[in-house]
C-alpha cells in the first residue's frame, strides 16, 4: 500500500512487496510486517503471511507485534529529555536516585553508562530462563536483589556489555524523578503527543497482537505458537509493543529540526559510543540507546528487537529522511536482512533521481518478474536505473546489474564479471504492453506467474506437490 508523494515516482511500490514477500517464503517466516517512510510520509506499508500459524489468520499492518530492544530506543529518550528539562543528569549514578542501591558496585554506574551498556552490568541476572518461559519476568524486587547480588562483572568503561538490567533499572530512575509508573510517563511524554497510537510500553490485552511462533525445525518447516507473557522491571528495556508504520513515525521524530531533544543531546545519543568488533562478525556500533550502521554509504540509526518468537529490525538515515521497518512473528524471522535490504533499495533509487515522463516509460516496457530453471529476475526500475536482480538473494544489489539504456534497447554492462557483460538483454513482447520473457546471456527467462504455472502442473501430473 503506497500513499501519494513525490518519491512514488521512484520506484515500484508492488517491486519492493514482491520483494520483501520473497525473503519471507524463502525463509519460511510466518509474517512479515513492514513500513517505509520517506520525507513526511509512509510511501511503502505492508503485511505477508499470518499472523497465527495455528489459525492461519491473514497478517494485517494494524497487528502489534512485540517490538523488544526497540524499547531501549523509547526509554533512553525519554531518559534524555529529562535530562534536558534538568530533572536529572546523564552523570548521575544509579544510586543519586535509587536509595536500594547505595554503597552497591551497580550503584555507582552512571545513567550515560547504562544507556551506552559500557556499565559492566550482567545482562539478564544468574537465572534468566523467564526469556525462554521458564519463569516470570523480573519485578522491581527482583531486579534490585539480582543488581545488588550479581550486577557488575566487568569494571565500568572497560568494554561493552549489552545489559537488560541496566536498562530496567533507567525504567525505576524514570519513575522516582518524575512520579509517576514509568508507562504513564512514557505514554503521557511521548507516544501521545507523537501520535503513536500502536505502540505502548507494555502488551495491552486489547489490541490486535500477532502470536510469536518458534524457529522451524532441522528437517521440516513446523514451528510451535509461543505464549504471550508480561514484562515486569523490564519493559524499559524489552516490553513495547507497536506496528512497522508506528516504527517509522517515531524514529523520524528523531531527525534534525524535531524540538523531541535539544540537537546536541539528540546528536550525544547517536554518535558512536562503542564499536564492538568481534572475530568473522559484522563490525557493530553503537551510541545511548541506538545503534549506528551504514548502508548505501548512508550512516542509519536503530535497533533491533529479539523476544520469545518474535524479531525486528528498524534503520533509519535521519539526515535523508528515509526509515524502514520490519517485524516478523518468528524467533528466526529475517528482519534486519529484509530492513537492510529493503533499505538499500529504497536509497538507491533515491540517489537515483526520478526519470523524465519519457524516460519512465521507455524503463516500464521492460520491468517484471521471470523465472527459469535457475531461479528468479527481476527487472526493476529504481529511479532513473533499471537493474537486474535476484530477488533470492538477501543483499538485493550486492550480485544485481544495472542495465544500460540504448535506445529500446538493453545492455549488460561491460564491467569483469563471469555472468554476460557486454551482451544484449533482449525483451520478448507479451500481450497488454508487458514482456513475455528476457533472454539474458542466451538464457531465456519467462513472466514468473506463467512459468510458476507450468511448475505446478508439472508437479502436479507426477503427483509431487
Amino acid at each position: 500500500m503506497t500513499s501519494p508523494h513525490p518519491t512514488r515516482d521512484l520506484f515500484d511500490a508492488d517491486h519492493l512487496a514482491a520483494w520483501v514477500g520473497t525473503q519471507a517464503g524463502f525463509a519460511r517466516v510466518p509474517g512479515v510486517q513492514y513500513a517505509v517512510r520517506v520525507g513526511d510520509d509512509v510511501v511503502l506499508e505492508g503485511a505477508w503471511g499470518v499472523a497465527d500459524v495455528t489459525t492461519g489468520e491473514p497478517l494485517r499492518t494494524d497487528h502489534v507485534f512485540r517490538v523488544a530492544s526497540h524499547s531501549k530506543t523509547f526509554t533512553a529518550t525519554a531518559v534524555a529529555r529529562l535530562a534536558d528539562r534538568g530533572v536529572l543528569r546523564l552523570d548521575d549514578p544509579f544510586e543519586a536516585h535509587l536509595g536500594e542501591l547505595a554503597g552497591t558496585a551497580a550503584g555507582r554506574v552512571t545513567l550515560r553508562e547504562a544507556l551506552g551498556h559500557t556499565g559492566g552490568v550482567r545482562r539478564d541476572g544468574t537465572d534468566a530462563d523467564f526469556w525462554q518461559l521458564g519463569a516470570p519476568f523480573p519485578d522491581r524486587g527482583a531486579l534490585v536483589a539480582a543488581v545488588r547480588a550479581d550486577g557488575p562483572v566487568l569494571g565500568r568503561g572497560e568494554a561493552f556489555k549489552y545489559s537488560n538490567l541496566a536498562y530496567g533499572l533507567l525504567g525505576l530512575v524514570v519513575e522516582a524523578v518524575t512520579g509517576a509508573p514509568f508507562g504513564r510517563h512514557v505514554r503521557d511524554d511521548l507516544l501521545v503527543p507523537l501520535g503513536l497510537e500502536r505502540t505502548t510500553p507494555e502488551l495491552d490485552d486489547a489490541a490486535p497482537a500477532v502470536v510469536g511462533h518458534s524457529a522451524r525445525g532441522v528437517a521440516d518447516d513446523g514451528r510451535l505458537p509461543v505464549a504471550p507473557v508480561r514484562t515486569g522491571a523490564l519493559a524499559p528495556a524489552t516490553g513495547f509493543c507497536s506496528t512497522a508504520s508506528d516504527l517509522v513515525r517515531w524514529f523520524a521524530a528523531h531527525a534534525d529540526g524535531s524540538d523531541l531533544l535539544r540537537p546536541e543531546t539528540r546528536r550525544l545519543l547517536h554518535r558512536d559510543e562503542s564499536v564492538i568488533d568481534r572475530p568473522h562478525a559484522r563490525r557493530r556500533r553503537y551510541g545511548l540507546g541506538f545503534e549506528t550502521r551504514e548502508i548505501e554509504g548512508r550512516r542509519v540509526v536503530g535497533h533491533s528487537g529479539a523476544f520469545p518468537g518474535q524479531l525486528s529490525r528498524t534503520w533509519a538515515d535521519l539526515a535523508g529522511g528515509v526509515v524502514v521497518s520490519v517485524l516478523t512473528n518468528a524467533v528466526d524471522g529475517p528482519a534486519d536482512t529484509i530492513a537492510t535490504g529493503l533499505f538499500a533499495l529504497v536509497a538507491t533509487a533515491l540517489d537515483a533521481g526520478a526519470p523524465t515522463p519519457e524516460e519512465g516509460a521507455v524503463l516500464g516496457r521492460s520491468t517484471g518478474r521471470f523465472a527459469n530453471l535457475w531461479g528468479l529476475t527481476d527487472v526493476v526500475r529504481l529511479g532513473r536505473g533499471l537493474w537486474l536482480v535476484d530477488p533470492r538473494h538477501d543483499d538485493p544489489l550486492a550480485r544485481a546489474e544495472r542495465l544500460v539504456v540504448e535506445g529500446d534497447a538493453l545492455r549488460l554492462p561491460a564491467d569483469d564479471g563471469f555472468g554476460a557483460p557486454g551482451e544484449r538483454v533482449e525483451v520478448l513482447p507479451g500481450d497488454g504492453g508487458r514482456p513475455a520473457g528476457i533472454v539474458v546471456g542466451g538464457l531465456t527467462s519467462w513472466r514468473a506467474e506463467d512459468y510458476e504455472s507450468e511448475r505446478r502442473a508439472q508437479l502436479a501430473a507426477r503427483r509431487v506437490l
